[in-house]
């Protein structure tokens, strides 16, 4: 039972500290880039006028006709129309045949970014729609973006 602890807080350390040598040239978030509109109850608080704003050059894009089992890849651009660094938190999409990769890095005023969306049409049929919620220190803080396609027999 030692011997597993003791291996537990020593891969921990190694983890720590050897993430604290990563100097990677991308722009790393800090405390002041983290602004939450919502309190841990979930009620708004006052939006600040220097919040990052996050806009969609679209919010919906329809693959059209797909083959079942096609897999399909599009990428959502948008902007940080605000006067705070951006930084995407995390993006939940609501079917498991959608996946997405968001930037990981904070997007500053005025840039623009792409958030990456794949769709696997295995075992669909007909007319989809699925729902990404994109979520970042904005206000609000859940941003929604859609794919469709007509999934139709091979």
């Amino acid at each position: 039972m030692k011997f597993s602890f003791f291996s537990i807080y020593f891969t921990a350390f190694i983890l720590i500290f050897s993430a604290c040598g990563n100097r990677n040239n991308e722009l790393q978030p800090s405390v002041k880039d983290i602004h939450n509109p919502a309190s841990p109850e979930g009620v708004s608080q006052k939006v600040d006028e220097n919040m990052p704003i996050l806009a969609f050059e679209k919010k919906i894009y329809d693959f059209g006709k797909v083959v079942q089992g096609e897999r399909l890849s599009y990428t959502f651009k948008f902007q940080n129309k605000g006067k705070a660094n951006l930084i995407i938190t995390n993006t939940t999409a609501s079917c498991g045949c959608t996946t997405s990769i968001p930037p990981k890095a904070p997007i500053r005023p005025g840039e623009k970014g792409e958030l990456q969306v794949h769709f696997d049409s295995k075992g669909k049929m007909g007319k989809e729609t699925f729902t990404i919620v994109v979520s970042a220190n904005t206000y609000p803080v859940n941003t929604i973006i859609q794919v469709t396609a007509d999934v139709i027999k091979p």
